[in-house]
């Protein structure tokens, strides 16, 4: 029962120390040990009961186990103690330290600070812009926004597939057509593909052409 008096830290144990605690009860999201020598309990969350995934702490502890604690943390909210303690780091069976250096904690403590701070910004999506940086010669911003360093490297948008696709088929349909171009060298000799020479001259020797070709025939005297 709250007496309406703010809790203190006195009787509670050193930041890191680890005891055996029990569970005095178990929730969706951790459960509650009993703190030794004061009525004060901690929560173990259920990313500190395992260095495996937990989703149900139940199947982890029950009410009235005895386990290894650590106490992580310790803070003052609302005039009230909030006690934090982990399992992980501590061996269950012997309640032998698995982070004497408090590596793992401070690693965890600092993922949860950066990812509170990120929380609360708002995430804006903007437009491709439809054209031509003058500074770089890539796409999608202007030149005035364009980031590259002379000499560096330069980045463009990638296209999409459908764009790929519709590139491929503009290319295929200019690519020229051989035969098309031989068709047109014929033409400009002046000789049609279906060119024939009809009536040759006749040659000047021969007296045996056929009426109408060469010299005209003349009947024999006697």
């Amino acid at each position: 029962m709250n007496s309406g008096r703010p809790e203190t830290m006195e009787n509670l144990p050193a930041l890191y120390t680890i005891f055996q605690g029990e569970v005095a009860m178990v929730t969706d999201y951790g459960a509650f040990i009993k703190i030794p020598g004061c009525r004060k309990q901690g929560l173990v969350h259920r990313t500190h009961m395992s260095s495996c995934r937990v989703d149900k702490p139940s199947e982890i502890v029950d009410v009235g186990d005895k386990v290894w604690v650590k106490l992580i943390g310790r803070e003052m909210k609302n005039d009230r103690i909030k006690v934090s303690l982990s399992m992980k780091v501590v061996n269950q069976g012997t309640g032998k330290d698995l982070d004497p250096n408090n590596v793992i904690i401070e690693q965890e403590e600092r993922r949860r600070r950066s990812f509170q701070d990120y929380t609360g910004q708002k995430i804006t999506l903007e437009a491709v812009l439809n054209t031509t940086c003058k500074k770089c010669g890539c796409k999608g911003h202007f030149a005035k926004d364009c980031f590259m360093q002379p000499g560096g490297t330069k980045y463009s948008l990638i296209p999409d597939e459908e764009e790929e696709k519709e590139e491929a088929k503009s290319a295929e349909f200019e690519k020229p057509d051989p035969t098309r171009n031989s068709s047109r060298k014929r033409k400009k000799r002046g000789f049609p593909d279906d060119a024939v020479v009809k009536n040759p001259p006749a040659n000047a020797g021969d007296t045996g052409s056929s009426p109408g070709l060469g010299r005209s025939h003349m009947p024999w005297s006697n």
